[in-house]
């Protein structure tokens, strides 16, 4: 191209020129011999700290400045984040790229006197000034922090603004301070990209120190659409730079914001939205969790997705997550033999195997669960959190776990507390596997028979399945949600219908019979 420099307008907190300095380095990088300097612009929600959003009149706070500024060719682009972008955008500005997403997951940060407060059944104060947030995320706080005392957790909402680095500040304050809060909500993907950044890191090392960490799961909190997601924008006309973004383009991420930004789009659009939708892709193929208060439909929780084709014929179900029989009668908790020391990290693959001395010992490490179920379970024990793998299985959170911002060990570092048949497939991927209980499973014989003569079955766990391998039916859809079940059943010779949960499965079976 003929152009050697061009300009990237962006704003100057800490997260926008991080997050527009990797930019211009890809840009550069894949187009060699360009130069991208940065140009820092102020805008209208940098300079309004002490008013809420909603009360600021006008839209686009966060990229009015930089709009003019590219319409007047004082720069050749610019780098939004694109949940600040409203739906209607200048007809001269083309969204010349969206990369790669970051992980676009809500984050709890608490500070160092949480523990001590949840003790004293004292009220925590966490801000945020997303209407979205404050819809979903208390009633989710108030099941998902440990029980520490005899009351559950109370809250206090304080709507806070400022830059990613002001905010985390204040759960640093001292106790008696005005401005001290004891969480914050943030944005992963913010969080993510400051600590990719020398200078991020460099602020977020110390305003880290000390935190714990709640990484929201999606079925409960979806984010902002186009959460994670960034747009860089230049003017229709400028084909040199059109070009030159082009290269850092990520086709199923756009995919994914476009199914966000359609539902926003349908409920009118604005920031003020009180629900978040997030689209992402899984074993069970591509999801859009709903969860809010939305304008035409009212209060909606729902997963959106392509199932598989309804096949027809007589249907005969036998569902494993209503019969398996496998009662708590049935559970052997199994006591530690020699150390019960866990180690830094431990998943947690159900919430019975949460017992006795094994309770204390996670109280001391960074514990991670299989889905919200075992989380609320694990809380009521007084263990602390820090996220699941949303019941899609431990490969889905792995990308997660090795975010480096997260400060969590390589897999080889951690532990795994489960049942003591599930050694095997914990070991291949190099962890630690320790069983602390073990499942007893027997079923009656009108249960068996009602197996073998089954067209659709739904397993709910690969213990279940080996309990009963003599009357797997013949000829039967075999189905599933995604993780250890699913590759059980691969090992197996069968290729199961891999569904994001049970009751999806049900919802399909009805949705047949009715037909």
């Amino acid at each position: 191209m003929e152009k050697k420099n061009i300009q990237l307008g962006t704003r100057r907190s800490l997260l926008a020129w991080a997050q527009s300095s990797w930019v211009a380095r890809e840009i550069e990088r894949l187009n060699p011999g360009l130069k991208v300097e940065l140009f820092g612009i102020e805008t209208r929600g940098d300079r309004i700290q002490d008013v809420s959003l909603q009360k600021v009149e006008g839209k686009d706070f966060f990229v009015a400045e930089l709009d003019q500024a590219l319409a007047e060719g004082r720069v050749d682009l610019s780098v939004h984040s694109f949940k600040d972008l409203s739906l209607q955008r200048p007809s001269n500005f083309v969204c010349a790229a969206i990369p790669k997403r970051a992980n676009p997951r809500d984050v709890v940060l608490f500070g160092p006197h949480t523990l001590e407060k949840l003790r004293n059944g004292e009220k925590l104060k966490i801000g945020t000034s997303s209407p979205r947030r404050l819809e979903n995320i208390p009633s989710f706080l108030e099941k998902a922090l440990p029980r520490l005392s005899s009351s559950a957790p109370k809250l206090e909402w304080v709507e806070i603004r400022g830059n990613v680095n002001t905010r985390l500040s204040r759960v640093h304050e001292p106790k008696s301070a005005p401005k001290q809060l004891d969480g914050v909500v943030l944005a992963f993907a913010g969080l993510i990209r400051l600590w990719a950044d020398s200078a991020g890191q460099s602020e977020l090392r110390q305003l880290l120190s000390g935190v714990r960490w709640m990484v929201l799961p999606l079925d409960e909190n979806p984010a902002a659409p186009a959460q994670g997601a960034l747009a860089v924008e230049c003017r229709a006309d400028d084909t040199e730079v059109v070009q030159a973004i082009q290269k850092l383009h990520h086709a199923p991420t756009a995919a994914q914001v476009a199914v966000e930004r359609k539902i926003l789009a349908e409920s009118g659009g604005g920031c003020h939205q009180r629900f978040g939708a997030t689209c992402f892709a899984t074993a069970a193929g591509e999801l859009t969790w709903i969860k809010g208060e939305m304008p035409s439909r009212g209060q909606v929780q729902e997963i959106q997705w392509s199932p598989p084709q309804s096949p027809s014929g007589e249907v005969r179900t036998w569902d494993g997550g209503l019969q398996r029989g496998d009662s708590e009668d049935s559970v052997t908790r199994l006591m530690p033999s020699g150390s019960t020391d866990v180690g830094p990290a431990v998943f947690v693959g159900h919430s019975r195997a949460a017992h006795g001395e094994w309770v204390e010992h996670l109280c001391q490490s960074r514990v991670w669960t299989s889905g919200c179920s075992s989380w609320f379970k694990l809380a009521q024990q007084g263990i602390w959190v820090e996220g699941c793998a949303e019941g899609l299985g431990f490969e889905t959170l792995m990308p997660t776990l090795k975010e480096p911002v997260l400060g969590l060990p390589e897999l080889a570092g951690w532990s795994v507390l489960t049942h003591d048949q599930a050694f095997t497939e914990w070991l291949q991927l190099g962890m630690r596997a320790i069983g602390s209980y073990t499942v007893h499973v027997k079923y009656p014989d009108w249960v068996r028979e009602e197996l073998r003569s089954a067209t659709d079955v739904f397993w709910s766990s690969s213990s279940q399945i080996n309990g009963l391998k003599g009357d797997l039916p013949k000829n039967a859809r075999h189905a599933c949600g995604p993780g250890k079940t699913a590759e059980y059943l691969r090992i197996l010779g069968i290729e199961p219908l891999v569904f994001p949960k049970g009751e999806e499965w049900r919802k399909w079976i009805k949705n047949r019979a009715a037909h």
